[in-house]
């Protein structure tokens, strides 16, 4: 373990009838890690967003645990305790579905023995040099983060000013502003998804240099800026952080396609739709309902999808071959930015896809398209674009009805042409040409056609 890096800093200790934090609030199984930490000798405290939101009467869905035993000692602890991370080595100790992390103190500097790596931009690559509280309290990225509940006397301690700032509900960050993000420009989203989350506002000083430093975001790894966005926009509160990227210049960033299209939008139809997408997520959140990452990304990306939908359409290809190549191509250029896991880019297309066919009412493909397995998520989506797109009320309509209705009664009350399939007017029905049917070949010619096939 290192020396202090700077002179020992004086906590200021807020003592158990100073505060709001009582154990019952706090998991279990994060106050079990608690205890048997310092009954193995180590200091231990409860540390980080959990402390923050206790503070403010919340409840926390993470616990967090910082130490002073490594993390091999950790794990020499508890049986039921796995280490990961090579850029941050971690300890998971593991309840059930339950995880409680628990960090090392980590040092602010490295004298040069220990394992730190610093990219040419400022970027912390690499950070497993071990200190004291004192140090771990520094290095932390907002003061509000760097509150340490202590087991043992129930106080909490306060290096950095913490305390007071969550109290007047700020952010601050610890240190040089532009020096914290440049180690880590993901710091930047971390501000707008908490000031969105918590309701603080954003120091002047932790605020400024974010769009002028917003580019560097660029350079962060598709996969880790996944998992930022589903922090933004799938935790409740989706529209103030999309909001707060916009005014941070950090959307544009993220979604550089989105952005322009909606830029170029004059209308404002397509970011209507996108507002009103995570209003729905934030209501269904707050309702306890599921949402998941593949409507989001829909959502988020539709206004890019329609910008090349116009472009394709100018270059002249063809309407049948148009979606699926917009979509691709939406998919791959934002998936450069934000790592897009098949498993929700596959149905993020198909809700696109699905959409020109609520446009078609002939009987076997209004059936079709309602046995569709994506059917009620394309459906939920022609619904949101309504708030854009006046014109689809019709068939919102439609098929919000057809969904109420057994096969016998949609097709006994819908209008159908001479043919036998569903009209939308009766001009549609009388100049819809009639399919002939192809002829079947007698049994014995299957073998001769193959035959001839093969030998061509």
């Amino acid at each position: 373990m290192t020396e202090p890096s700077h002179p020992p800093l004086s906590p200021r200790v807020v003592a158990r009838d100073g505060h709001c934090i009582s154990r019952k609030d706090i998991s279990p199984n994060a106050l079990r890690v608690l205890y048997r930490l310092s009954e193995g000798g180590f200091d231990a405290f409860l540390v980080g967003g959990a402390v923050r939101d206790l503070l403010i009467g919340g409840h926390p869905k993470d616990f967090d645990v910082a130490t002073s035993a490594t993390p091999e000692q950790v794990r020499a602890i508890f049986r039921n305790c796995r280490l990961i991370g090579r850029r941050f080595r971690l300890a998971h100790v593991v309840y059930g579905r339950e995880v409680i992390e628990v960090a090392t103190f980590r040092a602010n500097t490295d004298d040069g023995s220990g394992d730190r790596e610093t990219a040419d931009d400022g970027r912390l690559s690499r950070d497993n040099v071990y200190g004291t509280i004192e140090d771990d309290a520094i290095r932390r990225d907002f003061t509000a983060n760097a509150l340490y509940y202590a087991i043992d006397d129930f106080s909490v301690r306060d290096y950095v000013g913490g305390f007071d700032d969550v109290q007047a509900r700020v952010l601050r960050l610890i240190g040089d502003p532009e020096q914290r993000y440049r180690e880590d420009p993901v710091r930047m989203l971390r501000a707008a998804r908490l000031a969105a989350k918590l309701d603080f506002s954003i120091d002047p000083a932790a605020a400024e240099p974010i769009p002028r430093l917003a580019p560097l975001l660029s350079g962060a790894a598709p996969a880790r800026l996944f998992d930022e966005c589903l922090k933004l926009f799938l935790s409740g509160h989706g529209e103030k952080s999309f909001l707060l990227l916009e005014q941070l210049g950090l959307f544009d960033v993220l979604f550089p396609e989105t952005s322009h299209a909606l830029a170029t939008n004059r209308s404002g139809a397509l970011r209507a739709t996108l507002v009103k997408a995570l209003q729905n997520t934030d209501a269904r959140i707050a309702s306890d309902k599921p949402v998941t990452p593949a409507f989001l990304f829909a959502a988020m990306l539709w206004p890019a999808y329609c910008r090349e939908m116009a472009v394709l359409g100018k270059q002249g290809v063809s309407e049948s071959l148009a979606p699926q190549r917009a979509a691709d191509r939406v998919t791959l250029h934002q998936a450069a930015r934000i790592a897009l896991p098949r498993r929700f880019s596959l149905p993020m297309q198909e809700i696109w896809l699905l959409q020109p066919r609520f446009g078609q009412r002939q009987r076997k493909r209004v059936f079709r398209l309602l046995a569709h397995p994506r059917f009620r998520a394309a459906f939920d989506f022609l619904e949101l674009r309504l708030t854009g797109a006046p014109e689809i009320a019709a068939d919102v309509e439609f098929w919000r009805e057809a969904q109420t209705q057994s096969p016998e009664q949609l097709a006994e009350h819908l209008p159908t042409g001479p043919d036998g399939r569903v009209a939308t007017t009766t001009e549609d029905s009388a100049d819809a040409p009639r399919r002939r049917r192809r002829r079947r070949r007698p049994s014995g010619s299957a073998t001769a056609t193959t035959a001839v096939g093969v030998t061509e």
